[in-house]
């Protein structure tokens, strides 16, 4: 009984892990629909935003486009991140 409980809290251990974050700055529509909150309307204006703006730098950008508000910002947060792309390294100087 012992290792059965072991096991299962194991399993409940690992499998937070296995839920990436959705990246805004490399997320298909597809892959922002499976937010809670962002259907495919918001999903492909905030594909368009990304295409015709650049890349977020952080979540908060949301809120320029269209449709999304804070409140959609607040529910998704934790699902969401934004990495540093190569276009956001070629604009920031080198620190020396």
């Amino acid at each position: 009984m012992k290792q059965l409980f072991i096991f299962v809290t194991l399993l409940f251990l690992f499998t937070g892990t296995a839920f990436a974050a959705v990246d805004l700055n490399t997320a298909t529509q597809a892959e922002l629909e499976t937010l809670q909150g962002i259907g495919p309307a918001k999903a492909k204006a905030i594909v368009e935003y990304r295409e015709k703006n650049g890349v977020f730098t952080s979540v908060d950008d949301l809120i320029k486009v269209v449709g999304v508000g804070p409140g959609i910002i607040k529910q998704i947060r934790d699902a969401v991140t934004v990495t540093a792309t190569t276009e956001q390294s070629a604009e920031t100087p080198e620190k020396k």
